[in-house]
């Protein structure tokens, strides 16, 4: 006589929490200094007022923009903010950095919304494998935020995973 199968994973009561699910949502727009560089060294602060005014700001609708220099060109301070000026009312969000730095940013900023007492009591596995890469700093997040409430914490898939906390009884 055969047994039917069980599934013991759906029945086990965990909660997988996918972290690539924080990742921003909306396109992502470069503003690269580098293109406003004196000889690819110098940022002249004439030209490069000219150079914005004449710039056309539409492209960045409802974008998120971030701006950086790819190049080791030491950039004044006052440059990025002159590009965010001009970039509110029209780009969804500006973030001064690259574009890994700004899905970080945005993916633990996600995190700390996370309403903890949905997750108390529970045993919880942080999905290891996605199709977009997770920086650490977002599954050391997640147990940073979550450990206090979370009955376990485990890595991986529900059907192999590694622990990683259980509260102690």
């Amino acid at each position: 006589m055969d047994k039917p199968l069980v599934n013991r994973v759906a029945k086990s009561g965990l909660i997988t929490i996918k972290p690539e699910d924080y990742f921003p949502k909306g396109e992502i727009k470069n503003f690269d200094l580098k293109d406003y560089l004196f000889q690819g060294l110098i940022l002249r602060e004439k030209e490069f007022r000219t150079a914005l005014k004449e710039h056309d700001w539409s492209a960045y609708k409802d974008q998120h923009v971030l701006v950086f220099c790819s190049t080791d060109a030491i950039i004044p301070m006052w440059a990025y903010m002159l590009v965010s000026s001009y970039l509110r009312g029209v780009a969804r969000s500006v973030f001064q950095g690259t574009p890994d730095e700004f899905i970080k940013h945005e993916m633990l900023r996600a995190i700390e919304n996370i309403q903890e007492e949905d997750y108390r009591d529970r045993r919880i596995v942080l999905k290891g494998c996605g199709e977009k890469p997770v920086p650490p700093a977002v599954y050391a997040a997640l147990v940073w935020k979550l450990q206090p409430v979370a009955k376990s914490i485990m890595f991986g898939e529900p059907c192999s995973t590694v622990p990683v906390f259980k509260k102690k009884t």
